[in-house]
């Protein structure tokens, strides 16, 4: 059952963009009788334990006349818990990005008791109760609303001076082997994220084993593996990059360092004549990129991407960095950053001279992945709910596509559709629709770079699609939909006919948990493209587990429970990832 988009969307954009509620304002408050009625969605209830942000002390801007005082401890109790659970989506600043600003102006208009309530009863369009949920007590929800009438905290900023003294090598290039010392398939390893325990699990695709459980960065958002398949690079939300040495007997971290204070991507160079060179991170805040030597991390170049907004030409100080991509044409990465609605593409052929094209596409650039062939890189700007397309061969702009309400495609999805050709696919965080684009502009030209079907799933809160080159299945996750059957199943299209009613696979129940919600979460392939992984994803007290289903017959193949899986969620599979296939 999908449900109408204002009463999920907001809910749902915060849960996949922070993990965590947001504070969202409406343009006229509801009355309170219809607050109550609201039920926080799974995924709202959901409490995170995010980045380090929240353990930063930052200064206490001055009160103002007619407005709350907070005392100085209290103050730093509060703006931990708006890192926690709201920067994420509104950002460090306030700024806004899909959420809405929650700056001076916005929130001193509606005033203290609107702020209050609102926080305390949440709202039909998405916002969590937290009082009647029991989110936050009556104290802090009061803190919070007087927090709100203030002016944003400025967290301090983490130049080349912060990374630098943060960077170690565990183990230098020449103390390590120069051939594969261990038995491990590597082409058919996994690298499974632990979220909550800050670590990350590397697990055997045939035998279905834990091989090694890893310390890493906390809430690792992305794995990344090297070009030519020996280092494996993970970034946790606080902005620590591990590079792990997949050669060593056990595979060893053997760098680490800090972008940053909050991060989310990390990528490494893959032109020919470039693998392994480079390896760069983007941050969350400080809003900027970090370019590092690929085999040591190294810092060699931190750049800002501070600037401004697309359209309005307005100046913003918090474009965040998302996706990042390595192109297979140009030494470039492709960057998008968030709030300014640009694709960077950064040269790395001289760092000394770096040269940065600044593509303009829509707000608010998220995620994204390349067209089947590696040449277009199909970038979400989810709150535009459009999708740019970069051709990275001759390094411009291509098309803006317009989709369906918040997309939100992880990578996407690529196959060759019966009557378009091929195609890359996007799921909606806002909308139960599936938007097929064509990607053939030689074969198919009067296709290329339109929406040419749409599908019709079981509703919004989807995160990723998932297809492989040998499969004639497309799966379709909603661990954010507030209902508990849908986020805990799949949908799965037949491409042989796209238009055909879909099939539920009941992953949560297929686990044999049955304890909590239950998201299902991230379909990943195997290298053969027979199986397809998920991860049933509970809170950090509950069990989780990963299912796996044979990819041909759509059954229960295997399930891997262990109490060291808490909170699975990403999981990337080393040969599909480092050669972009999705």
């Amino acid at each position: 059952m999908s449900l109408p988009i204002t009463k999920i969307s907001g809910a749902l954009v915060a849960v996949a963009l922070a993990f965590g509620p947001i504070t969202s304002l409406a343009a006229d408050a509801p009355s309170k009788s219809d607050l109550k009625k609201h039920e926080s969605s799974p995924g709202g209830k959901y409490t995170p334990r995010l980045d380090v942000l929240r353990d930063e002390k930052v200064d206490q801007p001055g009160s103002k006349p007619g407005l709350p005082v907070l005392s100085a401890a209290n103050y730093q109790k509060v703006n931990q818990i708006y890192f926690e659970r709201c920067a994420g989506c509104h950002g460090v600043l306030r700024k806004g990005a899909t959420g809405k600003p929650l700056t001076p102006k916005v929130t001193r208009e509606r005033g203290f008791e609107y702020l209050r309530d609102f926080i305390t009863y949440g709202s039909p369009g998405g916002m969590p109760n937290w009082g009647d949920g029991g989110g936050l007590t009556k104290e802090q929800i009061d803190m919070m609303a007087a927090y709100l009438l203030m002016d944003p905290a400025q967290p301090p900023e983490f130049g080349m001076a912060a990374i630098t003294a943060s960077w170690k090598v565990h183990v230098p290039v020449d103390k390590r082997p120069r051939k594969q010392m261990n038995k491990l398939d590597l082409d058919n390893l996994f690298s499974v994220t632990l979220r909550d325990t800050g670590q990350i699990a590397l697990i055997d695709g045939a035998s279905k084993e834990i091989v090694q459980i890893m310390d890493t960065g906390y809430a690792v958002h992305i794995s990344r593996i090297s070009a030519s398949g020996r280092y494996l690079f993970v970034i946790g939300r606080d902005a620590k990059v591990n590079l792990i040495d997949m050669y060593m007997d056990p595979p060893t971290s053997v760098a680490e360092i800090n972008v940053g204070s909050e991060a989310r991507s990390v990528e490494t160079s893959k032109m020919k004549g470039w693998e392994d060179v480079y390896a760069v991170a983007g941050a969350y805040w400080p809003p900027q990129f970090v370019i590092m030597d690929g085999d040591t991390l190294k810092p060699r170049k931190v750049v800002s991407t501070r600037g401004m907004v697309v359209g309005t030409g307005e100046y913003h100080p918090e474009p965040r960095v998302a996706a990042i991509v390595g192109s297979h044409y140009h030494p470039d990465f492709l960057i998008n950053v968030k709030e300014t609605g640009k694709v960077l593409l950064v040269n790395y052929s001289s760092l000394k001279a770096l040269s940065v094209t600044s593509i303009e596409t829509a707000r608010f650039l998220h995620d994204g992945g390349f067209d089947s062939t590696g040449r277009y890189f199909m970038s979400a700007a989810n709150a535009s709910n459009k999708i740019a397309v970069i051709d990275t061969k001759r390094r411009k702009l291509v098309k803006i596509v317009e989709v369906g309400t918040t997309p939100h495609p992880g990578r996407g999805a690529n196959f060759d559709h019966p009557k378009f050709g091929p195609v890359w696919a996007t799921s909606h965080l806002g909308d139960e629709t599936i938007s097929l684009i064509g990607t053939d502009p030689s074969g198919h030209p009067q296709y290329a770079w339109k929406v040419v079907q749409v599908l019709e799933g079981q509703g919004g809160g989807s995160l990723f699609v998932k297809t492989h080159p040998t499969s004639k299945n497309l799966y379709v996750d909603t661990p954010l939909n507030p209902e508990a059957e849908v986020s805990s199943s799949v949908a799965v299209f037949d491409l042989t006919d796209p238009a055909k009613e879909y099939e539920v696979l009941p992953i949560g129940e297929w686990s044999g948990i049955t304890e909590g919600v239950r998201r299902v979460v991230q379909g990943e392939y195997n290298k053969a493209g027979d199986e397809v992984w998920f991860s049933v994803w509970n809170s950090a007290s509950q069990e989780s587990a990963i299912v796996i289903v044979d990819d041909k017959t759509r059954k229960l193949k295997h399930v891997i429970r262990d109490k060291r899986l808490v909170t699975p969620t990403g999981k990337f599979n080393f040969y599909n990832t480092r050669k972009d296939v999705y």
